[in-house]
Formats: C-alpha cells, structure tokens, sequence
C-alpha cells in the first residue's frame, strides 16, 4: 500500500508477545532508530478476536513463542514440551495469522509479513515444493509439494526411503520447529535401523523434546516415534553430508531481508543437528569463508542461493535461510527457511550487505525506513 507524499516515518505496530525477547530487540530497534514505541498487539488478543490495527499502521507480525498461555491456546494442550499436537498448533496459528491480515486490511495497515507466506513456510513440505519450483538446491525429498507422497507411519517411511533410494534420510514433521521431533534415520545392509533425535518417549508412549540428541538403535524404537507423529504430518529430505571444520558438522543461518543476505551464523555439531539448544555451538564464519575459498567455492554464490530462496517467498521482508555447505566446500542447498529465523542477538551486517553494524532488527527497520523514504519520493507530484 502506497503512502502519501506528506506522510512522515512509518507508524509502527508489532504482533507479538509483550515482553517476548523478540518484541524486546525490535522496540530496541525502533528506539535506536528515534521512532516513537512500537504498538503491541498482543497473540492474546489476535486469538480472542481482538486484533485491531491502525490506518496507515506498517504491522510487524512476531513470532507467538514465549508465552505458555499462548502455546496452550494453539496448541489445546498445557504441555508446551510434548512434540504432538503440531498440526493443530499450525491451524490455529495460520487462522489467527489470517485474522492479524484481515483486521490490517479493514484498518488501511500494511503488513510486512504474508500471511500465504507465512502458512507456507509452516508446512516443510510446502516449503520444500516452492523450493525446488523455484530452482534452488534443495535436498531430494518424496514428500514435496502438495502432491508429495502421504507419510502415514513408519511402514511409508521404510517404503519411500527404499523406492527413492535413500539409506540415509531426516524424518521432520511438517510443522515442526528447532528440530522438534526431527529424525535423522539410517538404513544399513541387512534391514538395520537407527537414529539420532531429541525426542523422549514415556511409559505411555508420549513424546517429548529433551535438551540432548540420544539414539535409537532398534527399527521398533524408530518405527513408535515415527508412527506418533505421523498424524501431524511427516516431511522427509536426504540426508546431504554436510561439510566439516575440526571434526564438527558445519551449516549456517542466513538472514536475508529486502532481498538481500544481511547475517550469518555459522552453527556446528558433532550430532546430525546443530541447533545451538541442542548442543551446537556457533563457529567462525572467516574461517568457513576461508575454506569455501580454499575449495574453489564461492561465498558470493552461498550468499545467492539463500537470496534466491527468499525471493521464493517476495511478500516477506525477511526470512532465515538454513544453508547447508555439502562435503568439500564447493556446493550448497537450502535445509529450510524460517518465518522467524532473526533472532540471533548481538549479530551485526555482513561487510558489503548494506546492514554493517546493525543487528537483524535494526537492519529490517531500515529496510521498512527506505521502502517509506522511496514511496514518498514515487508519490512526490
């Protein structure tokens, strides 16, 4: 939506949880930029019907995280650490997303975050399927797209990984996030199975997130994990090998915002998934710059995989790209992009991004600034 020539900054509205860490960092951002506060618009009040936006508001949409009552609502659940339950979790949240765009759009605001975006990015096999439409690198994966192969249980599984050929595979539910219920499933000659995850199943079968990646050394352990989640819906990827620094797994976090890569983190493990909560540690990004260039790779064209990736999804000021550098430093794909993938405090711009010295808030605030300065000067008789 295109705003007057007269008008000044941006007036700015936030969805989000108050005193969420990411609501938090993004006032933080809108003071150090001089803008007066932020409004707050609570998930509390998106979920009870009573999301109400201002004319000419620009609307931030948040991540609905942090908050237990929140989680329960979406959810219908007051476990927030039980992994079922995320297909519920996903209808709820695309509903009341789609609530946050209808108010916004009776009220002459403006998001910066589409909802059909947001719903696709929600779904791993969606995602997955605009993806690969799109050109980028993606892994090999049988359930992508809306046409992709249904996963009903663990008997699908054994049959898909079989026919396509893939002995090594991560089983993700399809509206999972940081790794929960995520498998990373092995085949061996001979019908072996085993797998890596974070998930703990009680006495009764339950499953829930734990803090450490254990193994599952029986095809039965697997096969009760898997036939759990299937219900909520099951994406399964091969399983790249990833590139290495000092005997750890190596991939990266790229924040990409107005169509360009702003941020990276380098996150490593010595398990299949390097997210930091799990044990992951975060490694140095001049050190793998080094070795994409030792390797006769190009950090300039990681950078571009993960700009083509977002350019998938060109309603959506940012998103975070999981770039995954494959064995020998030369090639890359894309594991996921994240809806809310810049929370990475005290990170600054990458040199040459246009956001050196600004964190992944500030620097998306100033992308909102400029988008305004250019509709006034367009505007401008």
């Amino acid at each position: 939506m295109s705003r007057s020539a007269s008008s000044g900054p941006p007036r700015l509205a936030v969805v989000g949880n108050p005193g969420s860490r990411r609501v938090a960092l993004f006032q933080d951002a809108v003071a150090a930029a001089g803008l007066p506060e932020a409004r707050t618009v609570s998930w509390l009040d998106v979920l009870a019907g009573g999301a109400r936006f201002l004319p000419g508001e620009t609307v931030r949409v948040e991540s609905p995280g942090e908050d237990a009552e929140v989680d329960r609502l979406l959810r219908g659940a007051d476990e927030p650490t039980r992994v079922e339950g995320s297909a519920l979790w996903y209808a709820r949240f695309t509903a009341a997303v789609r609530e946050v765009a209808r108010a916004a759009a009776d009220a002459g605001a403006h998001l910066l975050d589409d909802p059909a975006d947001i719903a696709t990015l929600f779904d791993k096999r969606l995602c997955h399927g605009v993806l690969d439409a799109a050109g980028v690198p993606v892994p090999a994966s049988p359930t992508s797209g809306p046409a992709g192969a249904p996963v009903r249980g663990w008997d699908d599984v054994r049959e898909l990984i079989a026919a396509h050929r893939m002995p090594r595979v991560f089983v993700k539910p399809a509206h999972g996030s940081s790794a929960s219920g995520v498998l990373a499933v092995e085949t061996a000659a001979g019908g072996r199975v085993r797998a890596a995850t974070s998930v703990e199943r009680d006495r009764a079968g339950r499953l829930y997130n734990s803090l450490r990646v254990r193994r599952c050394t029986t095809e039965r352990e697997v096969a009760a994990v898997v036939d759990a989640l299937a219900p909520d819906g099951l994406h399964i990827e091969r399983w790249l090998p990833k590139a290495t620094r000092r005997g750890r797994a190596a991939d990266l976090r790229v924040v990409v915002v107005a169509g360009r890569a702003t941020h990276a983190v380098v996150r490593t493990s010595t398990s299949p998934m390097t997210n930091l909560h799990l044990g992951g540690a975060r490694g140095d990004l001049a050190e793998v710059r080094a070795a994409i260039g030792a390797a006769g790779g190009s950090w300039g064209e990681a950078l571009a995989i993960c700009e083509r990736a977002a350019a998938a999804f060109p309603d959506t000021l940012c998103v975070g790209v999981d770039l995954l550098p494959l064995t020998g430093w030369r090639r890359f794909a894309v594991g996921e992009v994240n809806a809310f993938g810049d929370l990475l405090p005290g990170l600054t711009g990458l040199p040459g991004s246009g956001a050196e010295g600004l964190d992944t808030y500030a620097a998306q605030l100033a992308a909102v600034l400029e988008r305004a300065r250019n509709d006034r000067v367009s505007t401008t008789p």
